[in-house]
């Protein structure tokens, strides 16, 4: 066993070739140093007292392949200006574990943090608040008040008061108290039984099942809100909801004296079906406001008495989210998914809205303004609108009005600002590079952003507004050096002879009768060695999922791995893509299987056109949507790839959409948005031919291809019956194929272990078949 803790590689392959074995051992240890790298997630900033220097925290996280689990870190740095103009740049020696906090949130002056440490079995949840040089407060609230705090995904949500004295947060209601049996009287009543949990006459049953809100979510209770006070450890939860909403993204509203204090969040209805959350921003929500519990000497009469409900605030808008106030309080923006939920695609181009909020009244709807609309078709390479998935808790420039966040422009992650008083949206990194950014955090009016290609590891960059007369504001951005690991290094040396370009690729069906946008180029990022050989390397064409989701030029481990081990990449981004404005996104609705299968068959055309790629050496990879592209690549032209490799793939719809938690997906995505919003798990014979018309187990009888297939036994979203079927099918058919199920895992396959094997092997079953 090395240091690592990864060991067994031999035990693995000992009934396997000489050279299938070595290349077990070598791309194992190539791929530990890949994967042991750490990843900066975000990052907070507080200015010393004289304003000169910025204290800086990074959160990051690095895999632990023995344990299995991710390590959370935080490491701390001084930002400051030198003589030059430059940074200087004083990190602290190690970083700090902080692996048991499932959320750290400063408050808004940056003198405490909130840490909260979420429970293990029945264990309370722990508050911590900490000041500068000690932990301050710690506070346990249990099960009876609430289960785990929601720490990521659509629900998160945890909010300081304005004078930092209360803390709102989601977390999972109080856990219905569940029936008790004992082999002497049968069924226990309650109200007289004084046996405990841990009566041996006695036993809890199961009680009504409770749907949750799918893949991700599994055993989630209904997420609640609650306000905790920081001075006394008193938790309460707010009232007047009801169970017919699931809430989250809780901010405090704007307050004046002598009114409530008011909440705002987000609420998505639960009182019907509930399909699967993540990733689906075509769920319809509103941003409500609701009072806040008061406490201590606040509480009167009217209070206890009052049974006020919440308010709908976004009458009229289908999807409203990620609210933010302005910092002079008078408007509330929120972001949109109003065209996923109109369409049903599961995600999409956003729109920016505003309300103006009155402080002197109570809280009612507004009128809604257009900020930034959707973009449908843009001009040339111009804005192609806003694709952004989180907002800073602060995302605003001192003048009050501008807002930085982190967007999509075709296959190049950027950061944006946006004034919601004008609308106007400015690219604030630059424009004449293919690398990616996202941003971090603001300091001041300074900006904290991470920026990487296919070839480049992340780089953390400081962006500074300098103005010009008559000119707009543009930004210089200075690199942060950061501590250097040994593995970083490694992958650096490695990098360093690749090379990317973003290639332009006309689509066939231009002709057809399809809207302006539909008929614009996509993009296919292709890595390759820099040295010029007589012969193409072997290439391997990548497929993103969604798939209304988009490849970015950052880095990536997996490909980088990919790349290392001495193979050419083309990562196609099919219409249906984000970042290429809706009329693009729209026009794969209703063709799947056909459009994104040309698209991706004629990028590959285009990089053997060029003489990029050798047409008996290509081999394809993709999963979930991407998989559902693989499968249907190697059936439709069964002659064109010599190897393929799918992660939990789309394999056959007619069985898909009576056992995945987003049956709606098989339904949008099959027929497009002509078919109504009212879905059924139940189709009839004709839904369930056109489910399998569109669907690669109807080419399964033409499949060649030697497959890999990685399968996560717990996936609810493609449930693993999906890869199952279509693997026996090629069994019966006698084509190569290798299967390997990972039982604890879901849709992702992304733990440590699952992630190391699952690539190690795929990068194995390369060599052995397209090499």
């Amino acid at each position: 066993m090395d240091a690592s803790g990864v060991s067994g590689v031999k035990e693995v392959a000992a009934n396997l070739d000489a050279f299938t074995e070595d290349e077990y051992v070598s791309q194992s240890k190539l791929y530990k140093e890949i994967v042991s790298m750490s990843t900066v997630d975000k990052a907070w900033t507080f200015r010393s007292s004289t304003g000169q220097r910025t204290h800086a925290m990074f959160a990051i996280t690095q895999p632990n392949l023995l344990a299995n689990k991710r390590k959370k870190l935080i490491l701390s740095s001084v930002i400051s200006e030198d003589s030059n103009g430059g940074l200087d740049v004083e990190w602290t020696p190690f970083p700090i574990d902080v692996t048991g906090a499932s959320l750290m949130v400063p408050s808004p002056s940056g003198s405490k943090l909130l840490v909260v440490r979420n429970p293990e079995n029945d264990s309370p949840t722990q508050f911590e608040i900490w000041g500068p040089s000690q932990l301050e407060k710690e506070f346990r609230v249990p099960q009876s008040k609430h289960g785990s705090v929601y720490s990521d995904g659509w629900f998160e949500g945890i909010s300081w008061s304005s004078d930092e004295s209360l803390i709102a947060y989601v977390a999972e209601e109080p856990a219905v108290q569940k029936p008790s049996f004992s082999h002497i009287d049968g069924y226990k009543k309650t109200a007289s039984s004084n046996s405990t949990d841990k009566d041996v006459n006695t036993w809890k049953g199961q009680g009504d099942w409770e749907e949750d809100w799918g893949e991700a979510y599994v055993g989630k209770k209904q997420p609640a809100l609650f306000v905790i006070n920081i001075n006394s450890g008193d938790v309460r939860a707010v009232q007047g909801i009801g169970r017919s909403l699931s809430m989250g993204q809780v901010v405090w509203a704007p307050t004046t004296k002598g009114l409530h204090k008011y909440l705002v969040f987000v609420g998505w209805p639960s009182d019907t079906r509930k399909f699967g959350m993540i990733y689906c921003y075509n769920r319809p929500c509103a941003i409500y406001a609701v009072k806040a519990p008061a406490f201590g000497s606040e509480i009167s009469d009217s209070d206890v008495n009052d049974n006020a409900s919440s308010i709908n605030l976004t009458h009229g808008v289908s999807s409203a989210f990620i609210p933010r106030f302005t910092p002079d309080g008078k408007l509330l923006v929120f972001l949109s998914a109003k065209s996923c939920v109109d369409t049903g695609a599961h995600s999409a181009t956003h729109s920016v809205h505003k309300i103006e909020w009155d402080s002197e009244r109570e809280p009612k709807p507004a009128k809604i303004d257009d900020v930034v609309p959707v973009v449908m078709c843009p001009e040339n390479d111009g804005f192609p609108g806003i694709y952004c998935f989180d907002v800073l808790s602060k995302p605003w420039l001192s003048d009050g009005s501008t807002m930085i966040i982190s967007s999509f422009w075709r296959s190049v992650g950027v950061v944006l600002s946006v004034n919601v008083l004008s609308g106007k949206v400015t690219r604030i990194t630059p424009s004449n590079s293919n690398h990616s950014w996202s941003l971090l955090t603001l300091d001041g009016n300074n900006v904290l952003a991470v920026s990487s290609s296919l070839v480049d590891v992340p780089q953390i960059k400081y962006g500074s507004i300098t103005k010009e007369e008559s000119k707009d504001a543009t930004w210089c951005w200075l690199d942060v050096s950061s501590p250097t690991s040994e593995s970083q290094e490694k992958v650096k040396s490695l990098l360093s002879s690749l090379q990317f370009d973003i290639l332009k690729i006309p689509v066939k069906d231009a002709s057809e009768n399809l809207t302006k946008g539909a008929c614009k180029p996509i993009e296919a990022m292709y890595v390759s060695s820099k040295s010029k050989r007589e012969e193409c390397d072997p290439m391997i064409v990548i497929l993103h999922g969604g798939p209304h989701n988009v490849s970015l030029s950052s880095f990536s481990k997996t490909s980088g791995f990919l790349a290392s081990i001495g193979y050419s990449l083309l990562i196609v981004n099919y219409r249906g893509s984000l970042g290429y404005g809706e009329e693009a996104l729209q026009s794969l609705l209703g063709k799947v299987g056909s459009q994104d299968v040309n698209d991706v068959l004629t990028a590959v055309d285009h990089a053997i056109d060029l003489g990029l790629a050798n047409p008996s050496k290509i081999a394809v990879l993709g999963g979930s949507h991407g998989g559902f592209l693989t499968t249907h690549l190697i059936g439709q032209a069964p002659d064109k790839f010599a190897a393929a490799a799918t992660r939990n793939p789309v394999c056959n719809l007619a069985l898909m959409v009576g056992t995945s938690d987003i049956p709606d997906w098989c339904f949008v995505e099959t027929f497009g948005t002509s078919w109504p919003t009212t879905y059924t798990e139940a189709p009839s014979a004709e839904l369930l031919s056109s489910f399998h018309q569109k669907s690669p187990i109807a080419h399964v009888s033409k499949v060649k291809t030697p497959t890999l297939f990685l399968l996560g036994a717990k996936d609810l979203r493609v449930p693993v019956s999906q890869g199952l079927q279509y693997v026996r099918a090629l069994k019966e058919n006698g084509v190569v194929v290798k299967l390997i199920v990972f039982p604890e895992d879901m849709h992702p396959i992304n733990r440590p272990q699952s992630d190391f094997e699952s690539f190690v092997n795929i990068g194995v079953w390369f060599k052995k078949y397209c090499k």
